[in-house]
C-alpha cells in the first residue's frame, strides 16, 4: 500500500494503544471517542493485514507484527515531532503542562520541594507529579512516554536514554542526642561528640536503607573491601522511615548528609572512606528536542548544580 493512501494519524493511535494497552485510556489521552479509537484500530488492521492487538486479561496485547513495527513507527513519529517543534518555544508562564518525574524517597525528600518551588515560580499553571517506581519500570516508562524524567543513581544499561549529573551527596553518620556515642566526658563536663572511632562504629547497632530485599549498599561495600562488617539490626525501604527511627532508638544511620538538614540528630563523619552517592537525571532520547522537557531539564540543572 502506498504511503499517500495511509492516514498518518493512525500511527499516533497505534503508538498510544501499544503504550497503554487500552482503547479507553487511549481515547482519554488523545481526547477522542472510544469508537474513533476502535475505527482507527480497524483501519490499521486492514493496512497491516494483521490483528495487531488482541484482547486478554491484562489488556490489549501486541501481536508479533505489532512488536516488529513499533520501533520504526516511534522513530518516524519522533522525527516528525522534531520537524514540527523546530521553531516552537515553550511558554512557561502560560503552560498548563503536567510534568511527570520518577524519584525515590531519598531524592524526592529534598529535591522535590526545590523543583516544585522553581516550577511554580516560572510556570505557575503547570503541575508536577512524582512516582516512586523501580528503575527497570522507569526506563520502560521513559521510552514509552509515560514519565518525563527519572532521577536515580547511575545505571549501567542506559543506552536508550540520555543523562545529566544532578549531584554528589557525601555520607555521614547520624544518631539521636541520647545515643551513648553522642556525648563524651571531658574534665567532668559533657560535650557533643564530633567524631567516633571505627571500633565504636562497628560495635554499634545500625539501620540500613534499601529498596532491595538483600545485597550490599555503599557503606557495606566500603567495609567489605577492608575486610570488615557492621551489625545491621534493621533494614527498611525508606530513608524517611529510617531517619524517624533513629530519633527514637539507639541505632546509627549512615546516609547522605543532606537528609538530616532539618532533623534533630547528631551527625559525625564516617570513620572510614565511603564514596558519595551520585545521582543523575535520565530521559528518553526521543524527547531531546521537546521544548517543554528541554526547559524542565535546564530548570533542574540550574537549580541543583553549583
Amino acid at each position: 500500500m502506498r504511503l499517500n493512501k495511509v492516514d498518518l494519524n493512525l500511527f499516533v493511535v497505534f503508538d498510544a494503544i501499544y503504550r497503554e494497552r487500552s482503547v479507553t485510556k487511549v481515547a482519554t489521552i488523545l481526547n477522542i471517542t472510544q469508537p474513533a479509537v476502535s475505527n482507527a484500530l480497524n483501519r490499521l488492521r486492514q493496512t497491516f493485514d494483521d490483528p495487531l492487538f488482541v484482547h486478554s486479561q491484562t489488556g490489549m496485547n501486541p501481536t508479533p507484527v505489532a512488536e516488529k513495527v513499533i520501533g520504526d513507527i516511534r522513530e518516524a513519529l519522533h522525527l516528525l515531532g522534531n520537524s514540527v517543534n523546530t521553531n516552537i518555544q515553550f511558554e512557561a508562564e502560560e503552560s498548563q503542562k503536567q510534568f511527570r518525574l520518577a524519584m525515590n524517597d531519598f531524592t524526592s525528600s529534598f529535591l522535590l520541594p526545590k523543583i516544585y518551588a522553581a516550577l511554580k515560580a516560572q510556570a505557575p499553571l503547570a503541575t508536577l507529579s512524582n512516582f516512586y517506581i523501580s528503575r527497570e519500570i522507569a526506563t520502560e516508562d521513559l521510552k514509552a512516554g509515560r514519565i518525563d524524567l527519572l532521577i536515580d543513581s547511575p545505571m549501567v544499561n542506559a543506552k536508550d536514554l540520555n543523562q545529566m549529573p544532578v549531584g554528589n551527596y557525601p555520607y555521614t553518620v547520624a544518631m539521636r542526642a541520647e545515643h551513648p556515642l553522642a556525648k563524651t566526658r571531658a574534665q567532668g563536663a559533657k560535650k557533643t561528640v564530633r567524631e567516633i572511632s571505627l571500633e565504636q562504629y562497628l560495635a554499634s547497632a545500625h539501620i540500613y536503607v534499601s529498596s532491595r530485599r538483600s545485597g550490599r549498599g555503599h557503606v557495606d561495600v566500603a567495609l567489605h573491601a577492608a575486610g570488615m562488617q557492621r551489625r545491621v539490626d534493621a533494614r527498611v525501604q525508606s530513608y524517611m522511615a529510617a531517619a524517624n527511627l533513629v530519633t527514637q532508638l539507639d541505632i546509627l544511620l549512615t546516609a547522605p548528609k543532606v537528609l538530616f538538614a532539618d532533623k534533630p540528630l547528631i551527625t559525625v563523619p564516617t570513620p572510614m572512606p565511603v564514596e558519595p552517592l551520585v545521582c543523575n537525571a535520565y530521559w528518553s532520547k526521543s524527547t531531546d528536542n521537546d521544548p517543554a522537557l528541554s526547559w524542565l531539564r535546564q530548570l533542574i540543572q540550574k537549580l541543583l548544580l553549583p
